[in-house]
């Protein structure tokens, strides 16, 4: 029998508001443990919250942009359970009134489309964050840090729409593109300001209803989701093959042994006991604010993308890359600005840089080639100052140093040989050196041609211009 995976997505992702949802403390991340709090985020008695608007309208923010249905009432709950991390014992949430519903995120994999509905968008607050460790005695112990308690989030909350651990990667990494966009989240995983859990189940192929589902956390990349769904939606197969049940549960994700391991029963909603927050208003969005907030939204993903594809004559699939963080687009756009040749500007991002920045696991933002240093390099190619081979070795150069091409160039004697003279001599060279080849390529033949040519480069150590090497050439073959 073959199987297929359900899978929903739910994402945590902190909003970049400068206090917390509902009193006035510090967001700011890394400051000293437990300097940002006050009795309101710490749950002490007597205290009473007050919504951040600014929390609020970022959220909305991301409802209009993806698509979603603007609540005109929603309601904070009070979700309960106990953790050593959550000072009240409950956390302020949403839970019947969401304040965004029905929206939905388009993706692309394999060029094939697909529409993830988004069922709910809710705010509420972030718990504190857990130390553990041992003492010299090797006591163990555990520290809480309630600096975190109370910065704002949101949860989307996908449809079970997703099919594969490739779809679920995509979703999220178009969601944080969007956030990113909307610079209302950082997006960063591994500071845990965006957080994903997954659902996943699997059922016979054909089959309407879902099978049982686990839970998975713990995981802090888009590489570790997949690889966490991947091996769930094997183990959960291999257990229905064998004739057992999969059993509803939180798994954590291990990514030392790329398994998962249980961690608990999985909890329902009214396992949470949710009710009105009486200490907090409802909210009541005015049609106007919601207008207001829509006209201010930036140029998103896919906007720029169809720009890109109409002002820059690139394909889609360069489009689709290069608008794939807002910091890269933008470093698109700041290269283009500086050498107006957009598909040759694409092809180096996409091949040279995407492949340096993914082997040292950077983001574009922290490349030590910037955008003038890269068109710098570019202008030297176009006007024949190095060749395209050359031009390599110089962007392996700057990557590493951080130093303009011109520099570099002058540095190392990488100028390319425009000289004529120079490079018949090179031609003759290898002529000589290589008669029997000379021969067969006179004789029909013609892939030897290429053969000549990289030795003529290697004599001149790849300073030639590749041109006038090829006319030369075929100019003395002919003789």
């Amino acid at each position: 029998m073959e199987y297929e995976p359900v899978i929903g997505l739910e994402v945590h992702a902190q909003l970049l508001t400068r206090s917390k949802i509902f009193c006035g403390c510090s967001t700011s991340f890394g400051e000293e443990p437990n300097t940002q709090t006050c009795p309101v985020c710490t749950g002490q008695p007597g205290s009473l919250p007050v919504v951040n608007r600014k929390a609020v309208e970022f959220a909305i923010r991301l409802g209009l942009a993806t698509h979603c249905r603007i609540a005109p009432f929603s309601l904070f709950a009070r979700k309960n359970y106990f953790y050593p991390d959550l000072p009240k014992g409950y956390q302020i949430s949403m839970y019947e009134h969401p304040l965004a519903e029905n929206g939905f995120i388009e993706i692309t994999v394999n060029g094939i489309k697909k529409r993830i509905r988004i069922i709910r968008i809710h705010m509420e607050e972030d718990a504190g964050k857990l130390k553990h460790g041992e003492t010299p005695e090797k006591f163990p112990y555990s520290y809480v840090d309630f600096n975190r308690t109370g910065v704002p989030l949101v949860e989307i909350v996908s449809g079970p729409d997703i099919r594969s651990p490739q779809e679920a990667g995509e979703y999220l990494r178009r969601l944080r593109a969007i956030l990113q966009y909307l610079e209302i989240c950082t997006g960063d995983m591994e500071k845990g300001t965006f957080r994903c859990d997954a659902n996943v189940s699997v059922r016979p192929v054909g089959q309407k209803e879902f099978g049982t589902r686990t839970e998975l956390k713990n995981m802090n990349s888009f590489k570790h989701v997949e690889k966490a769904l991947e091996y769930e939606i094997k183990r959960q197969i291999e257990l229905l093959r064998s004739g057992e049940e999969v059993i509803q549960e939180t798994r954590l994700f291990d990514a030392n042994t790329g398994m998962t391991v249980s961690m608990r029963g999985k909890e329902e909603a009214h396992d949470y006991r949710y009710f009105p927050d009486p200490d907090l208003v409802p909210l009541r969005i005015d049609e106007r604010w919601i207008e207001e907030i829509r006209a201010g939204l930036p140029e998103l993903p896919d906007q720029k993308k169809e720009r890109f594809i109409q002002q820059y004559q690139i394909p889609e699939y360069d489009a689709e890359i290069l608008t794939s963080s807002k910091a890269m687009a933008k470093y698109f756009e700041e290269t283009v600005a500086l050498f107006p040749e957009p598909k040759v500007v694409s092809n180096w991002m996409m091949v040279e840089l995407l492949r340096e920045l993914k082997r040292d696991e950077r983001e574009i933002d922290q490349c030590p080639i910037t955008p003038r240093h890269l068109a710098g390099m570019l202008i030297l190619i176009k006007n024949g100052t190095i060749s395209g081979k050359i031009a390599k070795d110089v962007f392996e150069e700057m990557y590493r140093t951080g130093e303009e091409a011109e520099k570099i160039v002058k540095e190392r004697g990488w100028v390319q040989i425009l000289d004529r003279g120079e490079i018949e001599r090179a031609i003759e060279q290898v002529i000589e050196a290589y008669t029997k080849q000379v021969d067969e390529y006179r004789k029909g033949k013609e892939k030897i041609f290429g053969f000549l040519v990289g030795e003529v480069m290697k004599k001149t150590r790849g300073k030639a211009n590749p041109q006038l090497v090829n006319e030369l050439l075929k100019k003395k073959l002919k003789e």
